[in-house]
């Protein structure tokens, strides 16, 4: 578990004034990475600053970072974070250092040299075009969520609508990780097979479109064919986390999933946030997992850590708000659909990694691991659609069952804890665009 350390200190400020506002999400205490490009050149990995991006290859080459920092960054010279993060947590931490006292306010010689740099160094957010922070090598979507199944399948499975083996294990499917996007990417409505409520069979654009409100965890190291992670050391694994939409065609999902699981429903479009935030600025806000409920079984032995249990929640509120075309037009405020936790969360990134891998299967750098739907026990903080028995009724007089076309979702998330800077993660993005004809191209 990642040891509190100067960079975590909520007294400390940056010289890059916008860092220091209280409600900015990349304060100081954050600096979470991600990939950029200027006006078409080609992609580089940055650490977000209040409103601007420090250039870690800039940097690099101005002699900023020294010993293991310094390899670190030269693994961070490419397009990609996978090359830095596929170091490992001890060498990633000494860049994290180095960066923080480039920006740190005072006159340590670092941040002098910086702040005397600035100019070089730094590029205004709003100037560039945010990408995929890594190569996806895979991508593992779970259903960690009790909340989310109880009410998403009460109508479809009354009497039984959380299965018996959700409460021994972390359930998951595999989605597709060509079809992962950053923030901004506007989706298509999928076309797709399903089945009527009079028994017809059809083929066309999905009626009944969904959002799923989740967190993903970007994999670092991995592990080799056959040899487990145990939870005791999972952790260690996860290089940070992002926002996650995992956008989702319920009538297509609902038609294909019996027997085998989620296949065209879930993998024509999962939407990202475009920065990371790392797993150690994130480390103050480690709370003890969700306990066990009278009546539910203990947990296997291979799933249980005394750590984790003490400390392998995140307590992180998530949000998504929506605006219609129609709001839009009209200068309408955004509606916020969802406030939720995720320390509400059945199993922790520990377990879902522990178990993913219990049978020896091998996880790569770049793997992104979803949370599934982060839902909680109140009706506000309902993660999707599916889960409203009620229309969402809109400022524009409409209402939403299901989301339709020039529907636009943002999520955003927060960590707030007494005594610890506040950090955020930024948007994660994406906007509803009708279905293509069929059949495409003709």
């Amino acid at each position: 578990m990642t040891e509190l350390n100067i960079t975590h200190d909520p007294a400390q400020r940056s010289w890059v004034a916008s860092a220091n506002r209280p409600d900015h999400d990349f304060p100081l205490q954050n600096l979470p990475w991600g990939v950029f490009a200027v006006s078409g050149d080609r992609p580089r990995v940055g650490v977000a600053i209040g409103d601007q991006i420090l250039d870690i290859a800039a940097a690099n080459s101005a002699g900023f970072f020294t010993q293991s920092a310094k390899v670190a960054a030269d693994a961070a010279a490419g397009d990609a974070l996978n090359a830095l993060m596929a170091l490992g947590g001890s060498a990633c931490s000494a860049l994290r250092r180095q960066v923080f006292e480039m920006l740190v306010e005072g006159d340590g010689v670092a941040a002098v040299r910086a702040r005397a740099q600035s100019a070089q160094l730094l590029l205004p957010a709003g100037a560039v075009e945010m990408g995929l922070p890594c190569k996806i090598e895979g991508f593992t979507d779970f259903l960690t969520s009790v909340d989310h199944l109880s009410r998403a399948r009460r109508s479809t499975h009354p009497q039984n609508p959380v299965p018996e083996a959700f409460y021994h294990l972390p359930l998951a499917y595999n989605s597709r990780a060509s079809s992962v996007r950053a923030s901004g990417h506007n989706v298509v409505r999928p076309n797709g097979q399903s089945k009527a409520g009079d028994g017809a069979m059809y083929f066309g654009p999905a009626t009944a479109l969904d959002f799923e409100l989740e967190l993903g965890a970007l994999v670092a190291t991995g592990n080799p064919l056959g040899s487990p992670i145990p939870v005791r050391t999972a952790g260690g694994h996860v290089f940070g986390y992002c926002l996650l939409n995992d956008w989702s065609a319920r009538d297509i999902q609902r038609w294909e999933t019996t027997p085998l699981g989620p296949f065209l429903g879930k993998n024509f479009c999962t939407v990202i946030s475009p920065w990371v935030v790392s797993a150690e600025a994130l480390a103050p806000f480690r709370v003890p997992a969700r306990p066990r409920g009278m009546g539910e079984p203990a947990t296997l032995p291979y799933l249980h850590d005394r750590e984790d249990s003490l400390s392998g929640g995140l307590d992180l509120q998530l949000q998504a708000w929506l605006t219609s075309e129609r709001m839009r037009a009209r200068d309408l405020a955004p509606v916020r659909v969802t406030t939720t936790n995720l320390r509400h969360l059945y199993w922790t990134f520990a377990q879902m990694i522990a178990h993913h891998t219990s049978n020896g299967c091998d996880l790569r750098t770049g793997d992104l691991i979803g949370s599934g739907t982060v839902s909680g026990p109140d009706l506000e903080s309902r993660g999707c659609l599916a889960e409203f028995q009620e229309p969402l009724h809109l400022p524009d007089g409409s209402t939403r069952q299901w989301l339709l076309d020039g529907d636009e979702l943002v999520f955003r998330a927060r960590a707030s804890k007494p005594g610890c800077a506040s950090i955020g993660f930024g948007e994660c993005r994406s906007m509803v665009l009708p279905a293509l004809p069929w059949p495409v191209g003709g």
